[in-house]
């Protein structure tokens, strides 16, 4: 249950650090900074980071924990991230052109 807390809390601020308004003065314009994964990946090693501060999820400190998680981190945010956008569920990655 701590890696489906995990991914959902990557998923939720890499959302946010990527695409929301409140940030957009202060976030840079190089497309790093707009990549939900790229930004995952640092998302997925700063929650392993402090992941002692919370109760959702616990993993050991290990540098080997820190890479897997922060892989996991990117790959399930960029996924769902092109799942699930403004408009509700992207059905053009199923292909269905007009839905």
């Amino acid at each position: 249950m701590g890696l489906i807390y995990f991914v959902l809390c990557a998923f939720g601020l890499t959302q946010i650090l990527s695409y929301s308004r409140i940030l957009e003065p202060i976030r840079p314009k190089h497309h790093f900074f707009r990549c939900p994964m790229c930004i995952g990946f640092h998302v997925g090693w700063f929650l392993w980071a402090i992941n002692g501060f919370t109760e959702l999820f616990t993993f050991d400190y290990s540098l080997t924990n820190a890479f897997v998680l922060s892989c996991v981190s990117s790959g399930t945010s960029y996924v769902l991230s092109m799942i699930f956008g403004d408009e509700g569920i992207n059905f053009k990655i199923w292909g269905e052109d007009s839905v």
